[in-house]
């Protein structure tokens, strides 16, 4: 099996979840940039108040500031056994960014789904705002209307309505159909149907894994 790859795929297909099982299974480093700004903005770093002016402020954080610190990342011991690049590369301009560092892609997976499955999975997501417990009121809905087991109340966040979504949804097409156009001409790509539930889904992973 490849033991470089990059996971790709909109909001909400669960990539994210495919990306730790698999890493989990067969020893390899689970790299997310969002895990790796969330990390990097509890330092007290001058890179660190950079990054938290530009999240505060909704701006997205520079092409050039983030591959500093996915390169960061990826000196670490744990990587040298294979990593799972889990939504970076987001458009042309950073895949040739990661070329040019001398990034290794051996495969790239592209999850797909249809769009309505998409939406339910983020619009339908509640957050305890205690303990931060994660439910979903169309596929894991909590047993008390609005609670938390914890008895924390649940809440929407505000990137998770429909209609942001929809807006999300739009905005990755336009950035990552010609990302995907360009992995599928290097011969790299396989595409995996993340409809279904995670077992399935991780199923279909690893047959068309195996298959490329």
């Amino acid at each position: 099996m490849f033991k470089r790859l990059v996971f790709l795929g909109p909001p909400g297909v669960g990539k994210g979840t495919q990306a730790r099982r698999l890493a989990a299974d067969f020893s390899l480093a689970h790299i997310s940039t969002g895990d790796i700004l969330r990390e990097v903005i509890k330092q007290n770093t001058p890179l660190a108040q950079r990054v938290r002016s530009y999240m505060e402020s909704g701006t997205l954080v520079p092409d050039e500031v983030v591959l500093e610190l996915l390169l960061e990342r990826m000196s670490q011991p744990d990587v040298k056994e294979g990593y799972i690049l889990d939504g970076y590369p987001r458009n042309i301009k950073q895949a040739y960014d990661l070329e040019k560092a001398g990034v290794a892609v051996e495969g790239v997976v592209y999850f797909y789904a249809d769009e309505e499955t998409l939406i339910k999975r983020i619009s339908g997501r509640r957050t305890c705002r205690l303990c931060s417990r994660v439910y979903n009121i169309y596929y894991d809905p909590p047993t008390v209307d609005g609670r938390c087991e914890c008895g924390g109340e649940l809440f929407q966040r505000s990137d998770d309505t429909e209609d942001v979504v929809r807006a999300r949804l739009r905005e990755y097409r336009q950035k990552t159909s010609p990302l995907v156009q360009h992995y599928k001409e290097r011969g790299v790509l396989c595409e995996v149907d993340a409809s279904g539930t995670p077992d399935e889904v991780y199923e279909k992973l690893l047959r068309a894994i195996e298959a490329t």
